[in-house]
C-alpha cells in the first residue's frame, strides 16, 4: 500500500477531455474489467491526476495490475493504493519504461547480465495490459516480479 508515480502525460487515452485530464472513477473502473482483473469491492476516486483506490484483491500480482491499469492512463500521474490483498505473495518492483527499451534489455538490466531470455516472465507479468512483448512505449510502467516467484 502506498503511492506510485506515473508520467502523467502517457498512456491509454480514457478521457474525453484534454490530453492533461485524467478519466473519471468509472472510465478506470471499466478499464480494470476490460482486463478481466477482479477485486471486491473495488473503489474507485479521481481528485485531479490522481486517483485512488481500494477494495479487497485475490492476489498481490492483481492488486499490482489494478494499479498498473491504473496510472497507465493518459492524464493519470499518482494511484494512491489502498487495496487489501487474500493471498501474500512478493512484490514486484515496477519499472518506467524509456526510449530504446526492449523486454530483453530490461530483463538484463532487472534479472542480470545473461538473463535477457527471462523476458517473458516481464511480458506474462503484465498481462493482460500486454499484448505482444514488442509492443512497450516509453513511460509505461510495468511489473518486474522477482524470478523465484515468477
Amino acid at each position: 500500500m502506498g503511492i506510485f508515480d506515473f508520467i502523467k502525460g502517457v498512456g491509454e487515452k480514457l478521457g474525453i477531455g484534454g490530453d492533461d485530464e485524467a478519466p473519471d472513477a468509472e472510465a478506470l473502473k471499466k478499464e480494470v474489467e476490460k482486463h478481466g482483473l477482479e477485486a471486491e469491492g473495488l473503489e474507485v476516486q479521481v481528485e485531479g491526476d490522481k486517483v485512488k483506490v481500494a477494495g479487497a484483491a485475490p492476489s498481490n500480482s492483481i492488486r499490482e495490475k489494478i494499479i498498473l491499469t491504473m496510472g497507465n492512463v493518459l492524464g493519470v500521474s499518482k494511484v494512491e493504493d489502498a487495496i487489501s490483498v487474500a493471498q501474500a505473495e512478493p512484490d514486484a518492483a515496477f519499472y518506467t519504461v524509456k526510449k530504446g527499451d526492449t523486454l530483453w534489455k530490461i530483463s538484463e538490466q532487472q534479472y542480470g547480465k545473461g538473463k535477457g531470455a527471462k523476458y517473458n516472465v516481464i511480458f506474462e507479468a503484465n498481462k493482460p495490459m500486454l499484448k505482444h512483448p514488442d509492443k512497450i512505449y516509453p513511460g509505461q510502467v510495468l511489473r518486474i516480479p522477482p524470478l523465484d516467484a515468477a
